[in-house]
């Protein structure tokens, strides 16, 4: 007993510096305008961590907004919002319980797991270890480094054969988000593992490559584990600002910095002094563009919110192939619910959930790629971003009958 409370407390001491003991997350209706202006009044006056949408900014009527409160503030908020007649409620009471008890299991295997989170050096020495185990699958290469200098590897799954179209899948944008990487790393061991067992992978990746990236905000994933849980940006420092990192999903050259981002290096959706000034950013499109000819879908995963997302999300309008595209996430989210029942909105990015430049979709779509989509994961607030280890599994699961819905179709559809 004495060995597994210390392997809890060590599992937690890696999990947070930042102390959560006390903190709150809050659901609050926004009916009208006058909520709107009082959802950006009490941001302005007390640090509120927007949970979704990503910022004040973005709140907008007949929608609910979950935000993370301090424990020092939550009585003022709470008194903020019953004084206004605002209702709302309480998603989680105590941050610290529920981040402790993301880890089910507090018997923390040294090793990598696939249902279980893992941090960026088990992530990395995986990378290696699939690569070297399935030559004939899998291959690795880095395409770039971070703005502190780790590698950023991309993994390139299929059967050796020239001229074959590709799929991108990138995780890890927002580093709080951790079940993102986890899915990513779940569909490359399916693939891997289920290449000579069932038809269908085998098709697709006889006849696809499919390039991975499981973490492409790698400083800030590690910032994760080892200070602050609900980091979200990356780690990049700028001459004259005391505050960290940019929101790399509002770094793309798509409509930068003209909706649903700021441009204070302080707020949580930064996009940044220019496009692409992220190395991370920078290495993601630099290998889009040089592997142009060949990628015919685009997918990034984030959570939360069940949704599947496509461009555009800086603007109203709607791309080309509006219609294709809305059939396409409507036939994956019904393939996605078969498994667990699971149910997933789905439409252009800035309806469906807000408006938001500077995104890779958008980007990716602009580049001449019309197969370009966000996921965002499990689940719908309960959690948020602390998702149970016991629900990897069937997250990741029921999201692979998605992509693989996705992937057979853009197979059938060449261009």
């Amino acid at each position: 007993m004495l060995l597994l409370l210390a392997l809890v407390s060590v599992a937690l001491a890696h999990a947070s510096e930042e102390n959560f003991d006390g903190n709150r997350v809050f659901r609050v209706s926004v009916p009208d305008e006058d909520h709107v202006n009082l959802i950006q009044e009490l941001a302005n006056t007390k640090q509120i961590d927007f949970w979704k949408p990503d910022s004040a900014t973005q709140v907008k009527p007949l929608t609910t907004v979950d935000f993370h409160v301090k424990a020092e503030d939550v009585v003022d908020v709470e008194n903020f919002l019953e004084e206004n007649e605002v209702h709302y409620e309480v998603l989680i009471s105590n941050v610290k319980h529920v981040l402790e008890s993301q880890f089910d299991s507090h018997t923390r295997a040294s090793g990598h797991s696939y249902t279980k989170y893992n941090n960026w050096e088990t992530i990395e020495a995986w990378i290696q270890q699939v690569a070297t185990d399935n030559p004939d699958l899998v291959s690795q290469r880095v395409i770039g480094t971070t703005f502190e200098g780790r590698n950023m590897y991309v993994l390139k799954i299929g059967k050796d054969r020239p001229n074959k179209p590709a799929f991108f899948i990138d995780c890890g944008f927002h580093a709080r988000e951790w079940i993102s990487p986890a899915f990513c790393q779940w569909f490359v061991r399916e693939a891997v593992r289920t290449y000579n067992q069932e038809i269908h992978m085998k098709r697709l990746l006889d006849e696809l490559d499919f390039y991975v990236l499981p973490v492409v905000n790698i400083d800030g994933y590690v910032y994760t584990w080892a200070k602050d849980r609900m980091w979200r940006k990356t780690r990049s420092t700028m001459a004259g600002s005391s505050c960290f990192g940019v929101d790399p999903n509002r770094n793309f050259d798509a409509g930068w910095c003209e909706v649903g981002a700021s441009r204070s290096p302080c707020s949580d959706t930064y996009c940044g002094p220019t496009p692409e000034s992220e190395k991370e950013t920078k290495a993601l499109a630099d290998f889009i563009r040089q592997n142009l000819s060949s990628i015919k879908a685009y997918l990034t995963v984030h959570s939360y919110s069940q949704m599947m997302l496509y461009p555009y999300s800086y603007d109203y309008k709607l791309p080309e192939n509006y219609e294709e595209l809305n059939a396409l996430v409507k036939g994956a989210a019904k393939e996605l619910s078969t498994l667990h029942g699971t149910k997933y909105t789905y439409g252009p990015g800035a309806t469906t959930i807000y408006p938001a430049a500077g995104g890779s979709d958008d980007w990716a779509y602009d580049q001449g790629i019309k197969y370009s989509f966000t996921f965002e994961l499990r689940d719908k607030g309960f959690f948020g971003f602390l998702l149970p280890e016991s629900q990897i599994r069937q997250t990741c699961e029921e999201t692979m009958l998605a992509v693989k819905y996705i992937a057979n179709y853009v197979l059938e559809h060449p261009y």
